[in-house]
């Protein structure tokens, strides 16, 4: 189903501009206004194609989840339920005890091409969106997950060769299941995705020396798979990130979600135009963000974020709203952003 051979709704058709360069008609939504959100008036523009062959996270008793590597982790209700490693409960406390600890579920017995068809089932019609598709795990965050920060940071430091060893395990892994994934899904898949948080608001966790010497390779054999037929990348990692940016764009990203503002958002844009697209660029923390903000103060900000940014491509609107699920007031500042982005995303373009 390449997309020549599809018909892509008119919010898709924008999306695709963006993601591979060209001027939309009016700026694109990304992440909060999607099919989930009762207050959008038009019709989602993206699909996301997931596998299941990996075992699902297990429930415990206490509302905590426990994922396929043994990670424990704790929902946190004012960040919409967003789940953090549980604290103190790390599964590796020494880098040289990996290989007995960390251990890659077994597919070797997976019909890929069985499982590949029921999931692509199980998707519906996805012909009229843009489909994207994520490139595995990361490889610092899991790492930060099996050790806590202390313990991994410190490992990277001081036994690099043991960690570049847990990575390539990783990426073997990761590589084993994309093979077969864009062997039944590579024609229909228009976007491939990695990511890997690492950054804090203020700097990175690591100085991009170390990034590129120990984690760039990594992301590069996941993100091939995407560069060799031609799709964009789009890279999630929250935080003051932008020392990294010249190094994804080597490997073949395009779009970076979801683009902080602890960045220097105006600055990159105008380095890289559209041949990176801001995902984002909505000031979550400044006073529109903020659990009293009134309406006309979040419905400015969303236009002045549209208006920023918008011209010229190379954009896509992101408006977060936290809080716990449900809550009125995380509910109302939801509604106005949908609202105010369905009202001015078209203004740039005018």
């Amino acid at each position: 189903m390449p997309l020549a051979n599809r018909k892509l709704n008119p919010e898709a058709e924008q999306l695709y501009k963006v993601i591979n360069g060209q001027v939309p008609d009016w700026v694109p939504r990304y992440g909060l206004i999607g099919p989930s959100n009762p207050y959008s008036t038009t019709p989602a523009n993206e699909r996301g194609l997931w596998s299941t062959v990996l075992p699902p996270r297990t429930a415990t008793e206490d509302g905590k989840f426990v994922d396929y590597w043994g990670v424990t982790y704790v929902p946190e209700h004012t960040i919409s339920d967003a789940a953090l490693p549980e604290p103190d409960n790390f599964i590796l406390d020494d880098i040289a005890n990996w290989p007995d600890i960390i251990k890659a579920p077994d597919l070797s017995n997976v019909d890929w091409e069985i499982a590949c068809k029921k999931d692509l089932e199980a998707a519906g019609d996805i012909s009229e969106f843009v489909v994207s598709m994520g490139g595995g795990g990361g490889f610092f965050l899991p790492l930060m997950n099996f050790m806590g920060f202390t313990n991994g940071l410190i490992a990277m430091y001081e036994e690099p060769d043991l960690v570049h060893e847990l990575f390539t395990y990783l990426a073997d892994f990761y590589c084993s299941m994309l093979d077969q994934q864009w062997k039944y899904w590579g024609d229909i898949i228009d976007m491939g995705g990695i990511g890997d948080d690492a950054a804090t608001a203020a700097n990175p966790f690591i100085s991009p020396l170390m990034f590129r010497e120990m984690v760039k390779p990594y992301h590069a054999r996941l993100t091939k798979y995407a560069q060799e037929r031609g799709l964009p990348v789009n890279m999630h990692c929250c935080g003051r990130c932008e020392d990294f940016i010249p190094d994804w764009v080597d490997y073949g990203v395009s779009v970076w979600n979801p683009a902080q503002v602890d960045n220097d958002l105006d600055g990159i844009k105008a380095k890289y135009g559209r041949s990176l697209a801001l995902a984002g660029c909505w000031d979550s923390s400044g006073p529109a963000g903020w659990p009293d903000a009134p309406e006309e103060l979040v419905r400015e900000a969303v236009r002045e974020t549209i208006n920023r940014f918008g011209k010229d491509g190379g954009f896509l609107f992101y408006g977060s709203s936290y809080g716990t699920p449900g809550e009125e007031g995380a509910e109302n500042k939801k509604r106005w952003i949908t609202q105010a982005y369905e009202e001015f995303r078209a203004e740039p373009y005018k």
